[in-house]
């Protein structure tokens, strides 16, 4: 079961991309955030996120509420515990900044939200073929 975090303020994003993989082949569990703050008590199984697991990729928006998703990805990959954890910046943001700030910071690919329902359908499956049907994701190394 491939676990993963949506950190996501946007209710029809949030939408899309569970319907986009709910028509999976792959077994998953989604799990929804709405901002940094809340993805990394979700990550460091901080209160009400005590009995979640680990995801196995992290797609995570970098305009959300109370701790962008910039400052997250910041902490995510400073912890030794989380920093393994593939971070796929998925945002609306084209600003060249934002790009070279997400890399700079680790992030482990950077894809601009397109604005179209079709493109936006075939972005996620694409996410979902490559992180989750190509790559070899990483474990947590107390499930080792």
């Amino acid at each position: 079961m491939v676990e993963i975090l949506l950190v996501e303020d946007n209710p029809g994003d949030v939408r899309l991309t569970q319907e986009v993989l709910k028509e999976s082949e792959i077994r998953h569990r989604l799990t929804v955030v709405r901002d940094g703050e809340a993805a990394l008590r979700f990550l460091k199984h901080e209160p009400p996120y005590q009995e979640c697991g680990r995801p196995d990729l992290i797609l995570l928006d970098l305009n959300l509420p109370i701790k962008d998703g910039r400052q997250a990805l910041e902490e995510i990959k400073a912890d030794p515990e989380l920093r393994s954890i593939p971070v796929v910046v998925l945002t609306t943001s084209k600003a060249v900044q934002d790009v070279h700030t997400a890399y700079d910071l680790h992030a482990n690919c950077y894809i601009q939200k397109p604005v179209d329902l079709e493109q936006f359908w075939s972005i996620i499956r694409s996410i979902e073929e490559f992180w989750l049907t190509t790559v070899s994701l990483p474990q947590s190394k107390k499930t080792q």
